[in-house]
């Protein structure tokens, strides 16, 4: 669940291309880099402009759409439905889902959305080896809400970023034999020609000096020629995850203009053709990785994309909204890339819908804060979706509950906390408090405050919970300060489940199979 793309100019003593957004389970990622040297034009540049001609021709004109993921590894859980609201009245029309959880699919039936619904990696193997198993996937995760009047599910995907290198092939064997087995059950199933199955795959599963000389991995060339001789046959795209915010992030020379889209002072040269943005660049090593397999032309859809709002010093109000919107016009414009003009990516999914306070931390203290809402459905800044409202609309009917905080008690010695502050941020979530974060300058009393509240809104403000052996106090003035919130939790949630939903819907599915075998 759930970074990338970069260059510089050939003349720049700093070449970085490439930076991959790596998922190990609980969303842990890392960054790799891959260096750009200058390269003569001459028959690069032959290829890239034949290349261009082709595409230009034989692509079909298309107009983007913009949907969302929908994670849920939160600790202040909104209703699903209170969610689909939300959804709704920012004129959203798509979201991707890293799981089939009922209780969102329910809640977008008679919505009019179209759903991406996801198979957790671990549950390859048995997809893999079983068309009962698959058969029984979708009965149970499809089939069912896919009815008149249900939720209106179009594509599945099978795992997610399953390639990655650090998950050192665990997946890959599997991911094309739990393809045709799902394939052969949606067809049993006449859901075939409605519901395409998909492969999110991390821009690691590509690399290259310049976009134009793009290949899949060595060691991935044939599992992919096979993946995508599958989506082509059926009419699917190929879905990959991009994220510029890692590359800036995981290397301090990398230069910060050319992660957006207004312009860079480090333009790529590829031939005759000039990247100023990260986000091009990277797509356009796709399209010539999938052009050397013979599918130049198959339709790509961004599965995620986006810029984190808090937890690092390139993580902030003012830099996601630049980069959600810069890439949000640039899409919507059709301009396209040098290798597709006029085709940009066929559906982009922003990562993500909700801030998530529950992620792990191990690729940062920013991977909680990817929302273009914050926990509790309230838009962090305008954003135009282009999609009928020029702002998002938060979230209505938003439960929360009472206005008191838990803070430092000031007539307290303070001097012996650090045992408490641990405690409570080994369960809450403190990350803003982190160097780059919104709340890091508030001081030290500020901090335990914040460790407490923290604490106490996930414990639902129960009065014991605040105590920290009489060094905490609850206080009704908000004690936030700037741009650093000191939350108040929601009381429409169902928090206390959602920590394992994933991993006991996985069991589940295998018990279950385990006993129709």
């Amino acid at each position: 669940m759930n970074k990338v793309a970069s260059n510089c100019s050939a003349e720049s003593p700093f070449l970085f291309f490439d930076f991959e957004r790596e998922k190990m389970p609980q969303a842990n990622r890392r960054n790799r880099r891959i260096s750009s040297t200058s390269t003569s034009a001459s028959a690069t540049s032959i290829i890239v402009i034949t290349t261009t001609l082709l595409l230009s021709f034989s692509l079909p004109m298309t107009e983007s759409a913009i949907g969302v993921n929908w994670g849920s590894v939160s600790s202040h859980k909104l209703k699903p439905s209170t969610v689909v609201d939300l959804l709704k009245d920012s004129k959203i029309q798509k979201v991707k889902l890293f799981d089939a959880d009922p209780d969102a699919l329910v809640a977008l039936m008679r919505s009019g959305i179209q759903v991406m619904v996801g198979i957790p990696n671990e549950m390859l193997a048995t997809l893999s080896s079983s068309t009962a198993a698959s058969d029984l996937w979708v009965r149970q995760n499809v089939s069912r809400y896919l009815v008149k009047g249900g939720a209106d599910i179009r594509y599945i995907a099978v795992g997610n970023e399953p390639f990655l290198t650090s998950y050192a092939g665990q997946f890959q064997s599997y991911v094309v034999p739990a393809l045709l087995n799902l394939q052969q059950s949606l067809a049993k199933a006449n859901l075939a020609g409605y519901v395409k199955l998909v492969v999110p795959c991390n821009a690691d599963a590509y690399e290259s000096s310049l976009p134009s000389q793009g290949a899949f991995r060595p060691e991935l060339t044939q599992i992919m020629t096979q993946l995508v001789s599958f989506l082509n046959s059926n009419g699917s795209p190929f879905i990959v995850n991009i994220y510029p915010f890692l590359s800036l992030y995981g290397n301090s020379d990398f230069p910060e203009d050319y992660a957006f889209f207004e312009g860079t002072s480090h333009p790529v040269t590829d031939g005759p053709n000039v990247y100023s943005n990260a986000f091009d660049g990277n797509f356009d090593t796709l399209v010539a990785a999938l052009s050397k397999l013979g599918y130049g032309q198959m339709p790509i859809v961004i599965g995620e994309v986006g810029w984190p709002t808090d937890g690092a010093i390139s993580a902030n109000l003012t830099a996601a909204r630049t980069f959600n919107q810069g890439l949000i016009n640039h899409v919507l414009s059709n301009k396209g890339t040098p290798l597709r003009p006029g085709a940009p990516p066929m559906d982009i999914y922003l990562f993500s819908l909700l801030d998530e306070g529950a992620k792990s931390i191990l690729p940062g203290n920013f991977e909680r804060h990817w929302g273009i809402f914050s926990f509790d459905g309230q838009a962090k800044y305008p954003l135009n979706l282009g999609l009928g409202n020029k702002v998002l609309k938060n979230a209505r009917n938003v439960q929360y509950l009472p206005s008191r905080w838990c803070v430092a008690n000031p007539s307290q010695d303070l001097s012996d906390v650090a045992n408490h502050i641990k405690l409570a941020c080994s369960v809450a979530d403190c990350t803003t408090l982190n160097y780059g974060g919104s709340c890091n300058g508030i001081g030290a009393k500020g901090n335990i405050s914040y460790a407490f509240n923290s604490y106490y809104q996930l414990q639902m403000q129960n009065e014991k919970s605040c105590n920290f052996d009489g060094l905490g106090m609850v206080t009704f003035l908000d004690p936030s300060v700037g741009e650093c919130r000191f939350p108040v939790g929601v009381t429409n949630t169902n928090s206390s489940g959602f920590r394992t939903h994933n991993r006991w819907s996985v069991i589940c599915f295998l018990l279950v199979w385990f006993f129709i075998m």
